[in-house]
């Protein structure tokens, strides 16, 4: 579904990402893990658009998606939750959630239904201003929210970030239900054992370059990776 091809992104004088190329098949959960300022989050930013690459491919469907807006982006079924989840805190649950859909036309009962289906404590919370609740319920938001676009690949940004453990075993159930449903899903993340856990590939990232790239769960049993992020 999506095809990175020596992606090279410059700040400023800074060469944040180093030619890096990966793969994300049709229907699949792929992991970037690697140290904070590897390249991980640039290089979801440079695929929906935000950030421009120097030089390389980001082909999406077979189609190169490098100069697009990101409005085109996730017409063509790519979203993304941000790193903070970015939620509107001065909107209702009900209103995030909508704003999800703001390139659709047509009716969004269902969709609704499915992400309430998913989040059961934003269903009770409809009525409520997002700003009042609790981290992991705006995380759960953001994803919502994210979901309402229809995404054909799902982007994820440290969705794990600053919540209690119970909170982010109840997210990466989620995100392992999402997939289920049959969005393509690609995540990065700090927790590097649940993403290895849960992603069928993953890739290494550090200091701007792929050093590493397996199954998930081989990449869980690998010594390098074990003393870099597992803390093993």
């Amino acid at each position: 579904m999506l095809k990175v091809e020596d992606l090279v992104v410059h700040y400023g004088g800074i060469q944040a990402v180093r030619g890096i190329s990966f793969e994300v098949p049709d229907k699949s959960i792929v992991t970037l893990i690697g140290s904070n300022g590897a390249g991980k989050s640039t290089t979801l930013r440079s695929i929906t658009g935000l950030v421009k690459p120097t030089s390389g491919k980001i082909l999406f469907q077979d189609e190169d998606i490098v100069g697009k807006s990101t409005e085109s982006i996730v017409g063509m079924g790519i979203t993304m939750t941000p790193e903070g989840r970015r939620i509107f805190p001065n909107l209702t649950v009900l209103e995030n959630i909508k704003v999800g859909a703001y390139l659709r036309k047509d009716d969004l009962k269902k969709d609704i239904e499915w992400v309430y289906s998913l989040f059961p404590r934003l269903e009770e919370r409809s009525w409520q201003m997002a700003g009042t609740l609790s981290g992991g319920e705006q995380q759960m938001l953001c994803v919502a929210r994210a979901l309402m676009s229809r995404p054909k690949l799902l982007m994820m940004d440290e969705p794990s970030l600053g919540l209690a453990p119970l909170v982010v075993a109840d997210i990466f159930s989620i995100i392992r239900k999402i997939n289920e449903a049959g969005v393509t899903i690609l995540l990065v993340e700090q927790n590097a054992n649940l993403a290895l856990q849960t992603a069928d590939t993953g890739y290494v990232i550090e200091t701007g370059a792929i050093t590493l790239t397996g199954p998930g769960k081989e990449l869980l049993n690998n010594e390098a990776v074990k003393k870099a992020y597992l803390g093993t």
